[in-house]
């Protein structure tokens, strides 16, 4: 993988994740998670654990599953964009069935609106470029974010997207 250089803040670097990284992959989930009126329960709710859990071990298959993150000298981690290849069926249009998608983009809100956000997105694409053979990657994107991925070319699909929500809890 390439060399990308850090944002031009001069006090915050851009880096991929590793999985020693998983704890504030999960706090940045909160923060997202939160901004969109999910209750995420206290510091020790066992969904954390699971979240950590969960990162650890996808991040340990770097060939499908990537976090970009921007750590700052004070603050630490502060934000990160994280997106993971799906198989689907073949098709005229994508011969690999190979699909990206992008989840838990997240910046502390001590730190929006320094270009942290889109420094992490734009790695993530280039990492979805480059180094997989996703030649479509979607999102869900909150009114927040909206602006951010329109201007990198994202846009409605052909065919709407429908969730089915099946059960509770858990």
């Amino acid at each position: 993988m390439r060399e990308i250089d850090p944002p031009a803040t001069g006090v915050a670097r851009l880096r991929r994740a590793t999985a020693e990284d998983a704890p504030a992959l999960v706090r940045l989930r909160a923060l997202m998670l939160e901004a969109m009126d999910i209750p995420t329960g206290p510091e020790r709710a066992p969904w954390r654990g699971d979240a950590q859990a969960w990162f650890v071990e996808r991040l340990g298959r770097p060939e499908e599953f990537a976090a970009f993150l921007v750590e700052d000298l004070e603050l630490g981690v502060v934000s990160c964009a994280v997106g993971s290849c799906d198989r689907h069926a073949p098709g005229p249009a994508n011969r690999s069935g190979l699909h990206g998608h992008v989840f838990n983009v997240s910046t502390d809100p001590r730190r929006r609106g320094r270009g942290h956000a889109r420094a992490c997105l734009d790695a993530l694409l280039t990492w979805f470029a480059e180094d997989t053979g996703a030649r479509v990657v979607n999102l869900n994107a909150t009114a927040d974010g909206a602006g951010l991925y329109r201007s990198l070319g994202f846009a409605a699909p052909r065919f709407p997207a429908l969730q089915l929500r099946i059960g509770t809890g858990g």
